[in-house]
């Protein structure tokens, strides 16, 4: 028997499993986790502060002994596109990747480093949101630049694919050939996805692009970000912190990302509020035919994440329009399911561990 403490580290959560393997079974014990990280209101300064805050709370009920730890890790660069073990080599190769993930892999890193101090003689596995987009051809993944960039590891990458994983796993063969996950939330990607593998997906070389989402921009005219840099007195700092920070909802309602507080304010008659929502549905929307046409048509929508899977109005305005796709709410082809990315990252460690 094998005890695995899934930790799942996100903008401004962190989300904590433990599970049990027994033989190729998979069981939850515990849940825990911290929300509230960084920025100035936050209840944790940072996510390894929030990392021994759960630990603590969770072995306040039982102690935790994991055998193995396994990490969501947004961003592996372009050498590490599999599942695998933590090694100092794999750490090494983490650091070499940091400006293709600047807000992610640094936290990725220190919490790998911190799980090691809190547990010395666990087994720690990275399990990448970039891998299951692996299977893209190449007209998805490359970038129109000289080929010199691609070879440095400028390509899109897309994100979300545990989500995407965990979706293909419960589907079983329940899946169609034609598919397309929207995972809407504080992050949001649309993927599409043939006989169970990616073929195209919104997000690119970073988090940054595809659809806008709470705080980023989503994609851009590169025109935009010349003149911000040229007139606009931004450095790349400036700039970093302007796409991925203070856009998207928030750029657009003053400050708000919570969907919630939109269609409240948007109840009230707030222009900004419903100019942010009916944005953020449009490039939905967009998005969702546009891989239908790449697809041929689609068999199965499915919506996932917090705002898909908790706001209807937001799915309903999404598909308006989409009719002729057959897709409508309530239609056999569509479907909303919970994104089990702790899950799936236990499913995933326990097959590397089964191949030690």
């Amino acid at each position: 028997m094998v005890e695995l403490l899934v930790v799942n580290s996100g903008s401004s959560s962190l989300k904590l499993a433990l599970f049990r393997l027994v033989g190729e079974e998979v069981q939850l014990v515990q849940r825990g986790g911290a929300d509230g990280i960084g920025g100035p209101h936050a209840r944790f300064a940072s996510q390894v502060d929030a990392l021994h805050q759960a630990v603590s709370a969770m072995s306040s009920h039982r102690p935790l002994a994991p055998t193995a730890i396994g990490h969501r890790v947004v961003h592996g660069g372009p050498h590490l596109r599999s599942h695998q073990r933590i090694t100092p080599d794999v750490e090494h190769a983490l650091e070499r990747a940091l400006h293709f993930a600047p807000l992610h892999i640094p936290n990725a890193l220190a919490l790998v480093r911190a799980s090691a101090e809190m547990f010395p003689g666990a087994t720690q596995l990275a399990c990448f949101d970039t891998a299951f987009h692996a299977s893209m051809p190449e007209v998805a993944a490359r970038l129109p630049l000289p080929a010199r960039y691609f070879d440095d590891g400028v390509r899109r990458y897309g994100f979300h694919g545990l989500s995407c994983e965990s979706l293909v796993r419960r589907l079983g063969t329940a899946l169609p050939a034609r598919a397309i996950f929207a995972h809407l939330g504080n992050g949001s990607s649309v993927t599409a996805v043939r006989d169970g593998g990616s073929i195209d997906t919104s997000m690119g070389l970073t988090p940054t692009g595809g659809m806008l989402t709470s705080t980023r921009t989503g994609d851009l005219d590169p025109g935009v970000l010349l003149y911000l840099l040229r007139e606009g007195s931004l450095d790349a700092d400036a700039l970093e912190t302007l796409v991925n920070r203070a856009s998207g909802l928030a750029g657009l309602a003053n400050g708000e990302t919570d969907m919630r507080a939109l269609l409240e304010r948007e109840g009230r008659g707030d222009h900004a509020a419903q100019l942010a929502i009916e944005a953020y549905c449009t490039a939905a929307r967009k998005l969702i035919g546009g891989y239908a046409a790449l697809l041929g048509g689609v068999d199965l929508l499915v919506f996932t994440g917090g705002i898909g899977e908790h706001a209807p109005l937001i799915r309903a305005r999404i598909l308006a329009g989409l009719g002729f796709l057959g897709l409508a709410e309530g239609s056999a082809a569509v479907r909303v399911m919970p994104s089990e990315e702790e899950e799936q990252i236990a499913h995933d460690c326990a097959a590397l561990l089964a191949y030690a």
